[in-house]
This record gives structure tokens, sequence and C-alpha cells, in this order.
């Protein structure tokens, strides 16, 4: 038996279905601007406490802090800005799990394939692209619909600058640590340039051939080497390889100018010289320049990728 509802009473509402709380973390708006500054004020204090106090239990610290400044504020300004639909998890996993395994592949075939000669850095150039980009296919190993240029721009780039907050950890622990004792000023010095120059490295490269190879990714999952993949890996790590022989390359081409005697042997066997007096004007005019023009061109690489897909403008 049904009852009349009274005239004038509110009619009972039917709940309709209710959806369930998202259970993916969100990061706000801004936080990449926290981190940076933040992060760079802790860095500070850090530096003055251990030389203040000389603790070394505060080293490692301070090289986390410099090491991952830098490399994270651009990880999570990527996210924010374009990558809140591929999710927090992915994001981090490349920056992290990427990065781990891209030193850890990196240090184990050049130790096993490389030795000093004149074509020492073509060959750095080319393992640490291709392990980057392993890296990032295995990451992405269960991840079939992730494609696309924006994606592989945003998660390449993840994977690149995980590897350089690694290996400048790496770095910094080496100048900290001498046969003299632990020397702060080197190790402070390390993460001040490693620190600037990150934006423009490893982050760079792997973002530019990470879009490329996700852009040939099949529905299903499957990479297709295509020939502009291998174009642009071979691109990416002539680039590198230009990026670390610079110092070389520059003395090399002050010697020339200068009319030098070059000891060529020794450059064979991986030693570079130190540029005299008279040379160190011409030498940091020539090396930073060169890193100068090598940033430039990478970074219209990925602009003129960037702006093939149009889903780069309208991200969430």
């Amino acid at each position: 038996m049904t009852h009349a509802q009274p005239p004038g009473a509110p009619r009972a509402r039917i709940p309709g279905p209710q959806r369930p709380p998202s259970s993916v973390p969100q990061i706000r708006a801004g936080l990449w601007k926290h981190w940076l500054w933040g992060g760079l004020a802790l860095w500070a204090l850090t530096a003055v406490v251990t030389f203040a106090t000389r603790n070394t239990t505060l080293l490692p610290t301070l090289i986390l802090l410099g090491s991952f400044l830098v490399p994270g504020a651009f990880v999570l300004w990527a996210y924010e800005r374009h990558a809140r639909d591929l999710g927090v998890s992915l994001t981090l996993g490349c920056f992290a799990v990427g990065g781990i395994l891209g030193v850890l592949g990196a240090s184990v075939m050049e130790s096993y394939l490389l030795a000093p000669s004149l074509w020492m850095f073509v060959g750095v150039g080319l393992i640490e692209e291709a392990v980057k980009l392993a890296a990032l296919m295995f990451v992405l190993r269960k991840q079939p619909r992730v494609r696309g240029l924006r994606a592989g721009l945003v998660l390449g780039a993840c994977v690149g600058f995980g590897f350089a907050a690694f290996e400048s950890a790496g770095y910094a622990f080496n100048a900290a640590v001498g046969m003299q004792g632990i020397d702060l000023r080197s190790l402070l010095e390390t993460e001040v340039l490693r620190g600037l120059l990150a934006p423009f490295g490893h982050g760079l490269w792997t973002a530019i051939s990470g879009a490329v190879l996700l852009a040939f990714r099949k529905p299903n999952g499957r990479y297709r080497f295509a020939a502009p993949v291998v174009l642009t890996y071979l691109g990416v790590s002539l680039l590198h390889a230009l990026w670390d022989s610079m110092h070389g390359i520059a003395i090399w081409i002050v010697a020339r100018l200068t009319a030098a005697d070059l000891p060529l042997p020794l450059f064979a066997e991986g030693y570079i010289p130190q540029p005299t007096g008279a040379q160190e004007h011409l030498f940091t005019l020539f090396s930073v320049g060169g890193l100068v023009i090598i940033s430039l061109a990478g970074i219209a690489w990925v602009r003129s990728l960037a702006r093939r897909d149009p889903s780069w403008r309208n991200t969430p």
C-alpha cells in the first residue's frame, strides 16, 4: 500500500550514485616555487652550519639538497603545467626509478666499454642517452596508453633530471672527499655549477629523445624504432658528446689560435692540458660560448617538438 504525500510537503530525493573520492594525490599549484626557494634556503643554512661546526655528518644532507634542488623543481614545474593527466606516480616514478636505473646502467656499460681516447665522450653520449631511453621504456612497460609528443617530453625530462640529480650527488661526493680530507669548498662549487647547468643537460636531451620515442609508440604499447627515433637518439647523443668535450674543444681552438704546441698524444690518452695564463680569457670565451650554443640548440629543438603537439598548449 502506498501513502499519499501531504500537499505542500517536500518531495523526498532519491540519492544518486555517489562518486568515490579520488585516491590520486594532487600537487598544489606553485609547489615548485616553494621547493626551489625553500630548498635553496635550507641548502644555504646547511652549508653555513657545516662550515661553522665542521660536522661531517651533515655532508649527506648538503649533498642531497644541492643535487636534487634544481632537478626536483623542474620536474614539479613540468607536472603542474603539462602532466597532471599523467599522474603523480608515473611522473615521480620516471624521476626516481628512471634516474637510478639510468646511472646504474651507464656506470656498468662505461666501465666495460670505454677507455681513454679522443672519442671517449662520443661513447659516453651514446651510452648515457641509450640507458636513459631504456629506463623510460622500463617504467612505461605497463602503461601502453602513454604515448605522444607531450608525454614523451615530460616523462623523458623526468628521467633525465633524475639521472642528473643522482649523478650530481656522486660528483659532489667525489669533490668533497679527497686525499687531504674533506674539501667543503670544492663540494659547494661543484653543486652550484651543476645546479646552474642542470636545466640544459640530461633533462633537455632526454625530453627530446623521449618525445620522438613516444610519438612513434604503437597503440598496443610496442615501440617502433623508425628512422626519426634513431636519428633523434644520435642527434641528442651528439649534443651530449659536444657538451662533455667542450673543455677539450676550447683548449684545442685556443692552442690553434695562439700557435701553441698541442700534445695530441695526451689528448688520445684522455688527458686535457690546462690553459696558460695568457690563454685563460680565450679559453673561457670558447668553452662558455660553446655550452651556450649547445643549450640554445637543445631548447630550440624542444620548442619545435612542443609546437607540433596541440595538446601541449591545452594541458590541464
